[in-house]
């Protein structure tokens, strides 16, 4: 397991001393969106460990703690910072390189279940978004449409391919990889489906019936798969030619999805379904009306008794 010295005297930093062992954990990764989160938190840690003369694999939780101390931000990200290395911990663990997860008691913030920083549209400005997008460009208009009525991450659009379009059971479907890698289909209404099929340049038959070569769903005018950061700035620069401000981006199309799907109507079992959340309270984050007292379950009891 090597000593248990937490001072390196190597002159290779960590990220190239134990390259092999964050290679093998990166593969452990299912989800792509984890697999770069947690990259990066675990190398900006390594180069954190290189300042200080410290050892990825020797390190010791006193270490751990005076790391957690230079974290800034939200306490979500700091939490997820800590989950990222705890992941890489517990690998090493299982791999017998180290004998101990040094994060494993490390004190993380509270992070309130119930409350989502992301910024909503209104419903007037998730119009006005879509206008910029429908005039901007068939592209445009495919990824906000796509976005804004499915609730998709971003990440599950950019990865989807044209195969995965297809019809079940008289719904214009897209098969989704969800967090975790689990498959799933999800429905695609009928102003998604019009902004996907011309930006397709399809009537979407071929695609359903299978007659066209499968390629990445939304792309760059080269054809390669479209990027996050490209598409970050789409929304970015629609959501200034749409006069909304604020930090908009992708997600903020998936949080607006959610909180207009609860004010129509739609329960939060269906919402959480069509999300893809796992935990329902993930969902109720999107719940604006949750601290109604018009809508008290006591008084649905007192009618429902009288």
């Amino acid at each position: 397991m090597g000593n248990d010295l937490a001072f390196s005297t190597s002159l290779a930093g960590n990220a190239e001393r134990h390259a092999s062992i964050i290679a093998a954990w990166q593969l452990a990764q299912s989800s792509p969106h984890t697999l770069r989160g947690y990259t990066l938190n675990l190398l900006t840690y390594c180069t954190w460990l290189d300042g200080h003369g410290l050892d990825l694999l020797t390190v010791r939780r006193v270490h751990l703690d005076g790391y957690r101390h230079t974290l800034t931000g939200a306490p979500a990200t700091v939490a997820r910072t800590l989950a990222a290395l705890s992941s890489f911990y517990r690998y090493a663990l299982a791999e017998e390189l180290v004998d101990r997860n040094p994060v494993a008691t490390i004190s993380r913030p509270a992070v309130d279940a119930d409350h989502s920083s992301t910024q909503g549209l209104s419903r007037d400005q998730a119009l006005a978004l879509l206008e910029a997008a429908r005039r901007d460009g068939p592209r445009s208009n495919a990824l906000v449409s796509l976005l804004m009525f499915t609730g998709l991450r971003i990440s599950e659009a950019l990865q989807a391919r044209t195969s995965d379009y297809a019809h079940d059971s008289g719904h214009r479907v897209l098969t989704v990889r969800r967090k975790g890698g689990k498959s799933a289909k999800v429905a695609v209404p009928a102003p998604a489906v019009v902004a996907m099929n011309f930006y397709l340049a399809t009537t979407g038959a071929d695609i359903v019936l299978g007659h066209s070569m499968s390629r990445p769903l939304l792309t760059t005018a080269t054809g390669k798969p479209l990027h996050r950061t490209s598409a970050f700035r789409i929304v970015q620069r629609l959501a200034q030619q749409a006069g909304i401000d604020g930090q908009i981006s992708p997600h903020s199309l998936r949080h607006t999805f959610a909180t207009i799907a609860l004010d129509s109507g739609t329960s939060l079992h269906a919402l959480q379904d069509s999300m893809g959340h796992a935990d329902p309270r993930t969902t109720r984050r999107y719940d604006r009306a949750r601290n109604n007292l018009q809508k008290s379950a006591g008084y649905d009891v007192a009618r429902a008794l009288a």
